[in-house]
């Protein structure tokens, strides 16, 4: 009976330039906010806000840093970001994040989580130019562990790309469907896990940082590994719940960035 029945779509779109140790420029429309919350660190922060509570069909969401040269900034998001069913085509999220020469830029938004019927498509692509650093953490997260939820039908495509001076560095895609669901106790896909996280550190001497954070690789409950390169460290971590995975990159990240954990992550 609700055919033709044109449903509200949510659009938003958040970025914020910082150069010559200021911000430069702040632009918000739609549900997408930017804030910028006063610290006592010497790396600004933005935290991005959805305020339509979620996305589902047809919405789109598009955020943006740009960090010039020589300037640390702290990017997270205030709370985790929930995809719900979506009776349509998928919902779009686009994060853009540029960094300047000598620059760095951690991006650490909160879990993503999937609901049941959730449709969404994500990219997120970082430039950067010479010297620039870029620490970035992302989390999926599927259902409501406590409130007993159980997703067998969802549609993910989460797509990293890490270029340097206009090289990738890495390309990073993750293709999430029924398909891939319905076998998620293999061992090749999720091995019965809930919830995943990725971390990324890129920069010079970010392959010196493998062996203190394999060490620290010992959360309970969390299976997890890491690898490196010249100048790229990657860690992968899955657990039966988003609770202990949250834990380990809060401890992960402390290790790169003593002191520096975003505000939101305490609550």
């Amino acid at each position: 009976m609700f055919d033709g029945v044109q449903h509200q779509r949510s659009f938003g779109s958040a970025s914020v330039v910082f150069a010559d140790g200021r911000l430069q420029h702040l632009w918000q429309s739609g549900s997408a906010k930017a804030m910028l919350p006063r610290t006592h660190r010497k790396a600004p922060e933005i935290v991005f806000l959805n305020t339509s509570g979620g996305l589902t069909a047809g919405d789109r969401l598009d955020y943006g840093v740009t960090v010039c040269a020589g300037m640390p900034v702290q990017a997270t998001t205030q709370t985790a970001e929930r995809a719900y069913r979506a009776d349509g085509e998928a919902a779009q999220v686009q994060v853009r994040m540029t960094v300047g020469k000598g620059a760095s830029l951690d991006w650490l938004p909160q879990e993503t989580i999937l609901f049941q019927g959730a449709a969404l498509e994500r990219v997120t692509e970082v430039d950067l130019d010479d010297d620039a650093h870029f620490l970035g953490v992302e989390t999926i997260v599927l259902g409501r562990a406590a409130m007993g939820e159980v997703v067998t039908q969802a549609s993910l495509g989460d797509r990293r790309i890490v270029r340097r001076n206009g090289r990738p560095l890495l390309v990073d895609p993750m293709r999430l469907d029924a398909g891939a669901l319905s076998r998620g106790a293999d061992a090749a896909l999720w091995n019965g896990a809930r919830a995943a996280s990725v971390l990324l550190l890129v920069g010079r001497g970010a392959d010196a940082a493998l062996a203190p954070i394999r060490a620290a690789l010992d959360q309970p409950g969390v299976s997890a590994a890491a690898s490196a390169r010249d100048g790229l460290l990657v860690v992968r971590a899955m657990a039966s719940d988003g609770w202990p995975l949250r834990r380990q990159m809060i401890r992960l990240i402390e290790i790169l960035r003593p002191g520096a954990l975003p505000r939101v992550w305490q609550g």
